[in-house]
C-alpha cells in the first residue's frame, strides 16, 4: 500500500489531538498524530504494541509510573496492555506504529 500525503480522513479522539492512519498492512499500521500545545491524551491502554517517534515539538509521555520529557528525534516502545498518557507541551507531530493493526484508526 502506498500513501500520498493529504489532509483527508483525520480522526479527533480528544480535543487538540488529531490522528490519521497513513498506511497499514496485515500486521502493522503507521499513524500520524498532530497534537496541539496545552492538550492531554488521557491515560489509556490497548492490546497493541506501540512504537513512536517524535518528529517535532515536545510532549511529556507517561508510561505506567515513568515520565519522559520528549523532544524531536526521541522514540519509545510501549508494550500492549500498559497504561500510558501524554501532555502536549508544544505543538507536536508524532509517528507511531501499532501491531496488530489499529482497526479503530482505519479510515
Amino acid at each position: 500500500m502506498f500513501y500520498k500525503k493529504n489532509s483527508d480522513h483525520y480522526l479527533n479522539p480528544v480535543d487538540g489531538i488529531r490522528l490519521k492512519t497513513l498506511t497499514y498492512g496485515e500486521k502493522v499500521s503507521l499513524t500520524e498524530f498532530v497534537m496541539e500545545k496545552g492538550n492531554d491524551l488521557p491515560a489509556h491502554e490497548h492490546p497493541h504494541e506501540q512504537i513512536g517517534y517524535l518528529v517535532s515539538g515536545r510532549i511529556k509521555l507517561t508510561v505506567e509510573d515513568q515520565v519522559y520529557e520528549t523532544g524531536p528525534g526521541d522514540s519509545w516502545c510501549i508494550p500492549g496492555g500498559v497504561k500510558h498518557s501524554a501532555t502536549i507541551i508544544e505543538d507536536s507531530i508524532a509517528i507511531e506504529i501499532f501491531s496488530p493493526v489499529r482497526e479503530d484508526y482505519l479510515p
